[in-house]
């Protein structure tokens, strides 16, 4: 390059001044227009709340042409086209897109034009989810930028509950569930009053659960649970509580003593019911027994004999009796019905003095005044 600039000075300062001219160029151009929104490239944002897209920038007196703002939603595919969703040009908005997102869409500045291309989305959905981009034109310059927009669903109010027996001296749990928010949910339990968390709790950030062993009476109170995401957390509360130790061993003898107690009981029915059964039975036969007994009315005809055999068959034709304390008393029954039987049957004393002299012999009478 030396070498040339001294043989032939006019070529070396005709290409200097090419250089300087394309530095110029392109530092005109870089300068002419810039973006100087500053933050994150990606936000997080809950569902239903209200998002800021930062877009501010800076002319310079070089970009004479008009003023050009467009937002657009880029497309993933690289081969498909951008969404255009909001523009402004020539001191006017225009709103492209859907119409549920072009209601809920706008600048934050009432005239753009004086550098803040700033946009807000209110009541944000989780299909707002995507990569907006700002692109600010005014030639010759021309500048944008991109940032990410996540919609998340923040956490919802836990419940609180105590899980175990609250007995001193036993080990209980402090549960605290949320049913909504974006994962990863994070959970934190707290003791508002007494001091710090137990000595023996073990809590689980993943779960919610919190252990403590060995309860006692010290460990009572309040304790609250906070859970939380990248985009909000809610809390809960409950009062833990102490009970007095309980005998397990005395209650479950107690349980079985009451157990045995129900059984002798549910016996003890079961036998007054057989022995009130078999009363009733007993008294039934001994009815029959006492009407197959009675002798029906003997004809005067019929001879002593002849009653005497009658009844002594209806004697021998007693039904057997299958329960044995009966065998005692149908015997006693049977022998004093025959020595009856046989004071009605024994011969009286003949009446031999009737009038004519002629003797004349008559039978006794049984019970019921017939003639045997």
């Amino acid at each position: 390059m030396d070498v040339l600039c001294w043989r032939k000075p006019g070529v070396c300062f005709r290409k200097l001044l090419m250089v300087l001219s394309a530095i110029y160029l392109s530092t005109d151009m870089t300068v002419a227009m810039k973006v100087t929104s500053i933050g994150p490239q990606t936000v997080r944002k809950a569902r239903g709340e209200t998002v800021v897209l930062g877009c501010t920038f800076i002319a310079d007196d070089a970009d004479r042409g008009e003023l050009d703002i467009e937002w657009s939603i880029m497309s993933p595919d690289t081969t498909q086209k951008d969404e255009l969703i909001l523009g402004f040009s020539g001191g006017e908005v225009f709103h492209y897109g859907s119409q549920d997102l072009s209601k809920r869409l706008s600048f934050t500045a009432k005239n753009p034009a004086l550098g803040d291309a700033s946009i807000s989305i209110t009541d944000l959905k989780l299909g707002d989810t995507a990569t907006y981009q700002c692109k600010v034109k005014k030639t010759p310059g021309i500048d944008t930028r991109k940032v990410t927009l996540v919609a998340e669903v923040r956490p919802s109010v836990p419940r609180c509950s105590v899980q175990g027996s609250q007995d001193e001296g036993s080990s209980v749990s402090l549960s605290c569930k949320s049913d909504e928010g974006m994962i990863p949910l994070t959970y934190k339990w707290e003791r508002q009053s007494g001091g710090g968390l137990p000595p023996t709790a073990i809590q689980n950030p993943g779960t919610g659960i919190l252990l403590i062993q060995n309860h006692t009476k010290s460990f009572s109170g309040s304790y609250r649970c906070t859970v939380r995401n990248a985009v909000g957390e809610e809390q809960c509360v409950l009062s833990l509580g102490v009970s007095p130790s309980v005998n397990k061993a005395g209650m479950i003898a107690g349980a079985v003593i009451g157990a045995l107690l129900l059984l002798l009981l549910l016996l003890l029915l079961i036998w007054l019911l057989i022995c009130c059964c078999n009363k009733r039975r007993y008294e039934k036969e001994v009815a029959n027994e006492i009407r197959e007994d009675v002798a029906s009315p003997i004809s005067r005809s019929v001879t002593p004999n002849a009653s005497v055999h009658s009844s002594f068959r209806s004697i021998l034709g007693y039904r057997s009796h299958h329960i044995t304390g009966y065998h005692y008393q149908r015997a006693n029954h049977s022998v004093i019905y025959k020595e009856q039987l046989m004071d009605i049957h024994k011969p009286s004393n003949y009446n031999l003095t009737i009038p004519g002299g002629a003797p004349v012999m008559t039978f006794a009478q049984n019970r019921e005044g017939y003639s045997v």
